[in-house]
């Protein structure tokens, strides 16, 4: 069955993206007209959500990183940012730091030299440090129980540098290295709920046979095609990648592993874009040596608001991953979209036996400019029940692809 989802999902989007001579079409602030007239009120919101929230670069000086949490660190996160260009916008300085609601804490600086070769190459260095304090845990496997449910803290160090090499607009081939150092402590922070120690539920997992985490030695390669014409909210066009990468234990080996990815995307638009079917696919495998083993928080995770809907984030995570989506999306109002949604997909210790076994279904509303969604609020169903969602995000914005540090834990 996966063999076939992934076939057809690459036949959708295979003819749009190809056209690489083309230039992505300049997006469009003009929104197609709703169903139904729209309040001031929602037009004003919107006018404020591209102002402040639409992603990007944004101007030099001070500014709120509002959107730089993992999956579990609430809806709400603020902190300080300062950005800033240099020689005449050849050299690229950022740096930030925020608080969630859940005590998460994150703080990055980045250098870039975004203009190298005619703006075709850009090169660069990001530091990451990140504290998560209650990441949730089940177990591995696609058949972990909801009431094994657990949670764990964890803090991390990444030091990254990186390339990018434009040869067509819409292509973007990136190659980057770095190092990694996480650490596992006991969930802490506001909002937590009474829930177990990860570390005490599953003693035997080969991870806490060490008293302390392994450093990690990263590399990854990765191409993508992208002709969507807002990524922050797309309706037309497609998007491919290929991504391989490894990480290299400095410690004993042990957890040494390879990763693997490819990824698919469609948007069609119908009814002069006033309707919006979205296709989107994502396979994920590890490989390793024989009597290695991948680390939990670094397996592909599968459930929370960008895969399965009506789970709860890392919800189910193994060796390997897949996950459909299908969402149609029609125009409300101007500024407002409804929308209809399909998740299935599952995780796997081998990838042949990866299937759609894992369901959800729903419906939701989306606050959008031309090219950036603010906010979403989705009501998923599937095999461990209803879910509310609100996101400050589109689910299939893809931020995965401007992420330049290593995924720790895994996020989808």
């Amino acid at each position: 069955m996966w063999r076939a989802a992934i076939v057809t999902l690459g036949l959708l989007c295979t003819s749009p993206v190809w056209g690489l001579a083309q230039e992505r079409p300049a997006t469009q602030e003009t929104e197609p007209q709703g169903l139904i007239s729209e309040p001031l009120v929602i037009e004003r919101a919107a006018l404020f959500g591209r102002r402040h929230f639409s992603g990007g670069e944004g101007a030099a000086g001070l500014y709120a990183d509002v959107m730089n949490m993992i999956p579990g660190a609430g809806w709400l996160a603020a902190g300080p940012g300062y950005r800033q260009w240099y020689s005449g916008d050849r050299l690229f300085f950022d740096t930030s730091a925020a608080i969630s609601m859940r005590g998460y804490r994150t703080a990055q600086a980045r250098v870039e030299l975004p203009k190298l070769s005619n703006g075709k190459l850009i090169v660069g260095s990001q530091f990451r440090w990140q504290d998560a304090t209650q990441i949730n845990a089940f177990g591995e496997g696609p058949d972990t129980l909801e009431s094994n449910h657990a949670q764990y803290r964890m803090r991390s160090s990444n030091l990254v540098g990186y390339a990018t090499l434009r040869p067509w607009r819409s292509v973007a081939i990136t190659g980057q290295g770095g190092w990694l150092k996480p650490s596992i402590l006991e969930a802490s922070g506001p909002f937590r709920s009474e829930l177990p120690d990860f570390r005490q539920m599953f003693p035997g997992d080969p991870v806490f046979a060490l008293l302390e985490q392994p450093g990690f030695a990263y590399a990854e390669t990765s191409i993508t095609a992208d002709t969507r014409d807002a990524p922050g909210h797309a309706r037309r066009g497609a998007l491919l990648r290929g991504a391989a990468s490894s990480y290299s234990d400095r410690h004993s080996g042990v957890f040494s592993f390879r990763r693997y990815e490819g990824e698919a995307a469609g948007f069609v638009p119908l009814a002069d874009s006033r309707i919006v079917v979205a296709l989107h696919g994502w396979l994920v495998g590890s490989d390793t040596a024989d009597g290695n083993f991948v680390p939990f928080y670094l397996q592909p995770s599968l459930g929370g608001a960008n895969t399965l809907r009506s789970y709860t984030n890392y919800r189910f995570h193994d060796r390997n991953m897949l996950v459909l989506n299908l969402e149609t999306r029609v125009a409300l109002m101007t500024h407002v979209d409804a929308a209809v949604f399909l998740d299935a997909g599952n995780v796997a210790p081998r990838i042949g036996d990866l299937n759609l076994d894992k369901r959800s279904y729903g419906a939701g509303l989306r606050l959008h400019s031309g090219s950036n969604t603010f906010a979403r609020m989705d009501i998923a169903h599937g095999g461990e029940g209803w879910r509310f969602l609100f996101r400050l995000n589109d689910p299939l914005s893809l931020s995965r692809l401007l992420r330049r540090t290593a995924q720790v834990p895994f996020v989808p």
